[in-house]
Order: structure tokens, then C-alpha cells, then sequence
């Protein structure tokens, strides 16, 4: 697998492949060939999505239920692959979740297992793996920020600042890497149809002026970016719209405009 490429064949992981994006991810992998290796928390959600992508395209899927907000999970997976000799040319980093709310409000352990699964996890595994595309001089690594990395967001601040990091992270390792024939990509999802939102506790985008996407549509806009060797891709152009605004006025009024939506979207009853 020496000098494999992003676009050629081998195996690829997708964490937070139970459902939503990382479903979508699996699927479209699947239908090109790719062999998969499925990450999440819901062991019978992967075994019925590993069984059904490896029917429908004539590949083999794997998985491991595992918490990658732990030390463990993210050792029992680099050590299912890498670590027994099944090279990894893609990683999709796609696992996390958010919280809406003002901080004080929030659940400390829940603040803080969010961060362990947004930064500590995709850190850690985009390093791993990092070392062991170089040394093959091969490989692709996509990361999964949001629009919410662009700016400080009061209400969903430590959510915001945790997409923040994927994203700086990711850039600067796109220039880091790039002379060892290896790809990092960070893909900015605004609203998409998923459970998301009911697991941050917050209403919609029906709540918000922002535009909203499919699963599969931010999926394949990602993927295409990491062929297409880009450092960072923004799927919605309303949402590329309203980023590049955001530059053109002083920081302190995005972030105004951010609170006043982001304070109304809280779902009523959250802790």
C-alpha cells in the first residue's frame, strides 16, 4: 500500500458511523469500494450497517462499539487496525456531539465528555494515524468541524470552541502533511437532518435563519474535498455567505448576532 492515494482502494475508517453524516460517509465509501471499519457507541446500529453495506457492495465491513470519548476506545481501535497490521488509507473523524445552553446551566461531565469526544478524540486519532500514513507516504484524514468554528457562538460556546480547534488543527496539519502524500481535510457542516440537535437539546433549523442539509449531501461534499486534496470545505454557500460577512464588521457583532439566536433555540426543560 505503499504510496496509496485518497482516490485508490483500502480501508477506511469512519467513527460515529451508527447514523446521520457517519452513516452517509459509510455508504458512500462502500459504494466505491472501500473496505470499512465502522466506529460508535451502538454495537447492533454497526453490525446491521456493516452487514447491509457489505451485501450491497461486495465489501468487507468491521466494526467495534467503542466510546472514543475514553482512553480505551480510542486504543481498542487504533490497535483493531493499524495496530494488527490492517492499514488505514482513509479517516473519517467524524464523531462528537454538541450542548446548547448557557454554560453555568450545563453539566460540567457533560461539558467536559463533549471535549474529551470533539478535541481530545479527533486529536489523538488524526496523530495517530497521521504517523502511520507518513510512513507510508500515502493516505487521507477527514475531520469534522462546523460552521459554529468560524466564530465564538454565546449558547453553544464550548461546542463552538471545540470546532474551532478541529478546524485550526486540521489546516495547519493540511500543510504539514502534504509533503508526506497525505491529505487533512476539515469538513464545516452548517444544520444537517440528523439527531444532532435533539442531543444538544435544542430545536431545528426551523428555530434559525440558517439553511439545512442532508446526511448524504454534507457527506459527499466532504469526500470530494479530501480528493480534491482541499484543506477545508463549507457546504452550504449561504453558510460560506454569511462566514465571509462575518470578516468584513468587527468581531464583537457576529458574536452578538450569534447569542441572539442561539439563545432561543434551547429546547424547553433541558438541564
Amino acid at each position: 500500500m505503499t504510496g496509496e492515494g485518497v482516490t485508490d482502494g483500502g480501508l477506511a475508517v469512519v467513527t460515529g458511523a451508527s447514523s446521520g453524516i457517519g452513516a452517509s460517509f459509510a455508504r458512500l465509501l462502500a459504494e466505491s469500494g472501500r473496505d470499512l471499519f465502522l466506529v460508535a457507541r451502538r454495537g447492533d446500529a454497526l453490525a446491521r450497517l456493516a452487514e447491509e453495506l457489505s451485501k450491497a457492495n461486495g465489501i468487507d465491513a468491521s466494526f467495534l462499539a467503542a466510546d472514543l470519548g475514553t482512553p480505551e476506545g480510542r486504543e481498542a481501535l487504533f490497535a483493531s487496525t493499524e495496530g494488527s497490521g490492517r492499514a488505514v488509507s482513509i479517516l473519517v473523524n467524524n464523531a462528537g456531539f454538541g450542548l446548547n445552553g448557557p454554560e453555568t446551566e450545563l453539566p460540567l461531565e457533560r461539558v467536559l465528555g463533549m471535549l474529551q469526544l470533539n478535541v481530545v478524540a479527533t486529536a489523538e486519532l488524526t496523530h495517530r494515524f497521521l504517523v502511520a500514513m507518513r510512513a507510508r507516504h500515502g493516505g487521507g484524514i477527514l475531520n469534522v468541524a462546523s460552521t459554529a468554528a468560524f466564530l465564538p457562538v454565546p449558547y453553544f460556546s464550548a461546542y463552538a470552541a471545540s470546532k474551532a480547534f478541529v478546524l485550526s488543527f486540521s489546516h495547519a496539519l493540511h500543510e504539514e502533511a502534504k509533503k508526506d502524500g497525505v491529505t487533512v481535510t476539515c469538513l464545516c457542516p452548517g444544520y444537517t437532518k440528523t439527531n444532532f440537535h435533539a442531543v444538544a437539546g435544542m430545536r431545528g433549523a426551523e428555530a434559525t435563519p440558517f439553511p439545512e442539509m442532508t446526511p448524504e449531501a454534507v457527506a459527499k461534499i466532504g469526500l470530494e474535498a479530501l480528493a480534491k486534496k482541499k484543506a477545508y470545505v463549507v457546504t452550504h454557500f449561504l453558510d460560506r455567505a454569511w462566514i465571509a460577512s462575518g470578516r468584513l464588521v468587527p468581531r464583537s457583532v457576529p458574536v452578538k448576532l450569534s447569542a441572539t439566536v442561539f439563545s432561543r433555540t434551547r429546547l424547553p426543560g433541558e438541564p
